[in-house]
């Protein structure tokens, strides 16, 4: 494994490096994105039964917001609860952007990796064939291995560069389909909370 990593030219390093970022992107996101973590089941009926029986007090709260992401967008409508309907909304939202974008963390380094990773392998690709044709200049062509070497590295970092490009970008599309999905669940979530709220004045 390492003698084909070396044979990939010193172009294998940003390579190799931006491997190791994108897998712990894709490692960290699907631990911070875990559904009990972001959309606890039945949040929203057991704040809307401890509203009923008067029991959600400050420290009640403070301890939904730090639950999970739904939970801080509840707990704002909750602090707020004795404003207009229109100012729980914009509260709301103002939290829900703030969450949204904790959601969607190191996902524009996935999409930069994606796309640059193909990047480096062509310019591997260019580099291995630059070397080939100054061994043909050099040596002729009569001799395959002098070529083998040049040929060798434009193969390997197109074939690194691609891999790391294809799986950072399958997960980049997967991860902001999800925060997609998360979001219109939180804005249903949400809006029944301001009517619960709102109904129960």
């Amino acid at each position: 494994m390492f003698e084909l990593v070396k044979s990939g030219g010193w172009l294998m390093i940003p390579i190799i490096l931006c491997s190791i970022v994108s897998i712990s992107i894709i490692a960290e996101r699907f631990w911070s994105l875990r559904r009990e973590k972001v959309l606890p089941n039945h949040l929203v009926a057991n704040v809307w039964n401890a509203i009923k029986k008067n029991n959600m007090s400050r420290s009640d709260i403070e301890a939904l917001s730090k639950q999970s992401a739904l939970g801080q967008i509840l707990s704002v409508g909750l602090i707020n609860r004795n404003e207009s309907r229109e100012r729980i909304k914009e509260c709301i939202e103002e939290r829900g952007r703030e969450v949204v974008h904790d959601m969607e963390r190191f996902l524009n380094t996935l999409g930069t990796i994606a796309s640059i990773s193909p990047l480096l392998g062509l310019l591997g690709t260019v580099i291995g064939m630059i070397s080939v044709f100054a061994a043909i200049t050099k040596h002729g062509v009569g001799d395959p291995a002098v070529l083998a070497g040049g040929i060798s590295e434009a193969m390997i970092t197109t074939a690194a560069g691609l891999t790391v490009a294809i799986i950072s970008l399958v997960f980049y599309r997967y991860f902001r389909r999800k925060v997609d999905g998360i979001v219109v669940i939180m804005e249903r979530e949400a809006i029944k909370m301001v009517d619960v709220l709102h109904n129960n004045r």
